[in-house]
């Protein structure tokens, strides 16, 4: 090659028979057969400078000129030719090849030897090899060439040049040719040469071994020493294969080493594919890998395409295709100029196929369609779909396979695959090879759409078991987190509340079953809605757990929970708590900011039964926060407990902008610490009070005419608020309350009491436990309209059983400022 040349002149004298150094002239031919690069080995060659050589016609520059001398030596070229090529074998054929090559004609890999002129007009007697160059840029050949003189085995040199073959880009050497080809090939940008060397990789031409670092690609095929004879009779063969037709007796033995080649090579493509697409279960990077797995190798454009639901990750029907189904263009690769097809056909449109179209017949037969050529009419055909955008040029004299991707019968999808007008159109094995190619690549796609299927299932299953907050309740502000386990179950037993009770108190819970998958969320589930309904009773937080771990006893004895609930009064700003085997909560005080972890009574899990449960009251402040986890948070395995617990109350109390950025923090500083296996839930609230000003209660005697004084009351009350606005609905649903209660206690007094707070509360209490419901008045009913009046201008209202008998409440919404 060149540059071993160089350095023999620079030291020892120009040697082109060096042991293990062959003088290599590199020519590069662009698009208009004009000679673009000319190197330092082609002057020396063929005698001309590469001024003189640059911009000429190649054909001018390597004219052939006709048949070839007989191979002078037995063995000087048993390396490259075929068995038995040796003296006498003359060659005929490769000539010509590499004028086809030259001039356009063919768009594979050749090689030869022929006898070129030179300058003075001297013959050349040469071994040549061209390669077409695909994609973008302006060059089209490759062309190789060295003298046959200089491989002669005058000294045995010959033996250490020897074929080897690189299937892929993992081959030995594969880098170090891809270092060294911008030396190979010199005065060529790193770009230029950077591109040859990804095509020759990726194409997986084989490589000839001048020494053992030196690599340069040559072809498959290699041709050297050939009759022409045997050449005209494979192509005979070939073409015969390719039009499906029988091979001529006296062509039986080429035709079955062909058909037994194609075969091989299918079938190594189709392992290679294999192995290159499937590598996880994500959908998107799947369909990616399919569609590169197919270009350039087998075809030139390669879009894809699924259907809406694949798309995203649902479930359809059974049943075929039809024209109103939607189809997503998922994927798009191909060797043209870069960006020539995305506007066109951009990645992520969907449309419906025309019944008449070559792709509707393959989502709806589930089986190949071949166009060998893309006629003009069915260009026009194709490219009407598509509004304000022609699309013929882009088709049109392309041959086309388009194969299904279908999975347990189902088609899901369908590829387009086009080639290039100078490369070969498809044939019938081409169409079995993409069936296949298809059959697997469906199989793919189908587990990644089930996975994404099954995972959206768990989400959704999951979001809809956990409450959906408000993040602000009466006298408090709340935010939550939740964090599964793992990526592969996305469904657990953690969860969180919080619930409003009457008298402006909320109530906040934070449970976890025990295990993980749809049977613990199924019981968590129950629990959680347990938690609500009896929390909605009003139970002390220890009966409510009592009366929790019965329910789980009877639903079985399989699972186990944890939980911890705790009922904040604003008014009183008082905790009451309760725990069943939970992580203690933390209490962050505004004051000094300091955290601790409450001290309670830790109680059996739910669902061990017959143990007690005691229940504890803690004194808050405004501003103070309370945080309830899941032990998913603090309990790293290998790790003692405490260490998470200290490390929440330390982030617990690390000053934050918002609910939202502390309940970051805790997560950063304990989900990052590694090992974590299990779920996690968070709540915190930040426990604002509400203040005694925005409070106003009466009591009311056991005389109907305590009604009219109550609706005095509220008309004051909102009046000194400055909420005259809604003195007008308070006092009514107020008047109408307060007269119900009055009509059914018995003993003590009704108590009538305003909370002004994010909303305007009204609430009223009696001694009666039977709680009124909501029903139908006729025009002739007395009694039923109290009730109607408040559903109708109320914006919530509800009724609630207490430890002495009842509390029905409205609210309205505060007028904006």
């Amino acid at each position: 090659m060149d540059r071993g040349t160089d350095k023999a002149e620079q030291g020892r004298g120009a040697d082109p028979a060096e042991p293990g150094r062959v003088p290599l002239a590199v020519v590069v031919v662009d698009r208009d057969g004009l000679v673009s690069h000319w190197s330092r080995g082609a002057r020396r060659l063929f005698g001309l400078s590469r001024e003189e050589a640059i911009g000429r016609t190649a054909l001018d520059l390597l004219p052939v000129s006709g048949a070839l001398p007989d191979v002078p030596d037995p063995g000087a070229f048993a390396s490259f030719g075929e068995p038995g090529a040796g003296a006498g074998a003359a060659s005929e054929g490769p000539g010509p090849d590499l004028e086809a090559s030259l001039d356009g004609g063919l768009s594979y890999p050749a090689a030869g030897r022929a006898r070129l002129t030179a300058s003075g007009d001297g013959r050349v007697d040469v071994l040549w090899w061209a390669y077409p160059l695909v994609g973008p840029g302006p060059e089209r050949l490759l062309v190789l060439a060295a003298d046959a003189d200089g491989l002669r085995a005058g000294d045995g040199s010959f033996e250490r040049i020897a074929p080897g073959f690189a299937l892929h880009t993992d081959f030995p050497g594969a880098e170090d040719l891809a270092r060294r080809l911008p030396e190979i090939l010199p005065s060529m940008s790193v770009g230029e040469s950077a591109r040859i060397v990804t095509q020759v990789l990726e194409l997986g031409y084989p490589i000839l071994e001048f020494s053992q670092n030196d690599r340069v690609p040559v072809t498959p095929d290699w041709g050297v020493a050939r009759r022409a004879e045997r050449r005209a009779r494979r192509e005979r063969a070939a073409r015969a294969l390719a039009a499906g037709r029988p091979v001529p007796e006296d062509l039986r033995d080429e035709g079955e080493d062909l058909e037994y080649a194609a075969v091989r090579e299918r079938l190594e493509f189709l392992n290679e594919v294999s192995g290159r697409i499937g590598t996880s279960l994500d959908l998107a990077r799947t369909i990616t890998e399919v569609s590169r797995a197919v270009v350039p190798r087998f075809t030139d454009v390669a879009g894809t395409y699924l259907r809406e639901q694949v798309v995203a990750g649902e479930g359809f029907e059974d049943g075929v295709p039809d024209t109103t189904t939607m189809w997503h263009r998922v994927a798009l690769e191909h060797t043209d100029e870069p960006g020539r097809w995305d506007d066109v056909v951009p990645v992520g449109e969907a449309m419906p196929f025309p019944a008449h179209t070559p792709f509707f017949q393959c989502m709806t037969s589930g089986e190949p369609v071949l166009v060998p050529r893309i006629s003009e009419e069915m260009g026009h055909a194709i490219a009407a779909q598509f509004e304000k955008r022609d699309i013929r040029p882009l088709i049109t004299g392309r041959s086309m396979l388009v194969v299904p991707l279908k999975a347990r019968n189902v088609v899901l999808g369908f590829m387009i695959l086009l080639r290039h007008p100078e490369r070969p159109v498809f044939n019938d094995m081409d169409r079995v090879t993409g069936a296949e190619l298809a059959a697997r690549a469906g199989l793919v796609l189908d587990n990644a759409r089930m996975y994404t299927f099954q995972e959206n299932v768990a989400e959704t299953l999951q979001d809809s078991m956990l409450p959906h907050i408000p993040s602000r309740m009466a006298g408090c502000d709340i935010a939550t987190r939740y964090l599964p386990g793992t990526l592969l179950g996305r469904v657990g037993g953690d969860w969180f509340d919080a619930v409003k009770l009457h008298g402006g108190r909320t109530a906040f819970v934070v449970g976890d079953v025990m295990g993980h998958g749809l049977n613990s969320a199924a019981m968590m589930g129950q629990l959680r809605t347990a938690v609500q309904t009896m929390a909605g009773l009003d139970l002390p937080p220890a009966q409510l757990l009592r009366n929790l771990d019965d329910l789980a006893q009877r639903l079985g004895d399989s699972y186990l929970a944890t939980c911890l609930y705790a009922v904040y009064d604003p008014i009183a700003s008082e905790l009451h708590l309760a725990n069943a085997g939970h992580i203690p909560p933390v209490l962050v005080r505004a004051g000094d900011g300091r955290s601790v972890l409450l001290d309670l009574p830790t109680g059996a899990p739910i669902g061990v039964g017959g143990v007690p449960f005691q229940a504890v009251r803690v004194s808050v402040a405004p501003g103070d926060r309370l945080v309830m986890c899941t032990d998913g948070l603090v309990e790293v395995r290998g790790e003692d407990i405490g260490v998470g617990l200290a490390t929440l109350c330390e982030s617990a109390a690390h000053p934050a902008a918002s609910m939202d950025d502390a309940c970051d923090t805790i997560i950063r500083a304990l989900n990052t610490r590694g090992g974590r296996k299990d779920d996690v839930a968070l709540l915190m609230a930040r426990l604002n009070g509400i203040e005694p000003d925005d409070v106003a209660e009466w009591r009311l005697a056991l005389d109907p005419a305590e009604a009219g004084r109550a609706r005095a009351a509220v008309r004051e009350q909102l009046h000194d608020w400055g909420l005259a606005r809604l003195i007008a609905p308070a006092e009514l649903m107020a008047g109408e309350l307060v007269t119900n209660a009055l009509r059914h206690a018995h003993a003590r007094p009704v108590v009538l009491r305003l909370v002004r707070g994010d909303t305007l509360l009204c609430e009223v209490d009696d001694d009666d436990h039977e709680l009124p419901t909501l029903l139908h008045a006729g025009p002739l009913d007395e009694a039923g309209r109290g009730l109607r009046v408040v559903s109708t201008l109320a914006r919530e209202w509800g009724t609630s059983r207490t430890r002495t008998g009842k509390t029905v409440w409205f609210e309205l919404t505060l007028p904006r400022r």
